[in-house]
């Protein structure tokens, strides 16, 4: 089921957190992730990606680190 959600209902700081396959990225980017298979991305309300992490505690550690509120989507 996909259903569209404004997250920015609740404020300009949180931040989703979505897994994302390394295979879908830019080569370059392909390169740069090693062995892993799946890397974390962190997305402003707008959709806009603010980073690319190795792992998910990271991805939310960051987004805390930045006063940002993280959320999970899949």
């Amino acid at each position: 089921m996909n259903t569209k959600f404004d997250l920015s209902a609740f404020g300009d700081r949180v931040v989703y957190v979505k897994p994302v396959a390394v295979a879908d990225l830019p080569a370059d980017i392909r390169a740069q992730a090693g062995d892993l298979e799946e890397l974390f991305a962190v997305h402003n309300a707008e959709g806009e990606q603010l980073a690319l992490v190795a792992d998910r505690d990271l991805a939310f550690h960051l987004a805390r680190q930045h006063d940002m509120s993280p959320v999970t989507v899949h």
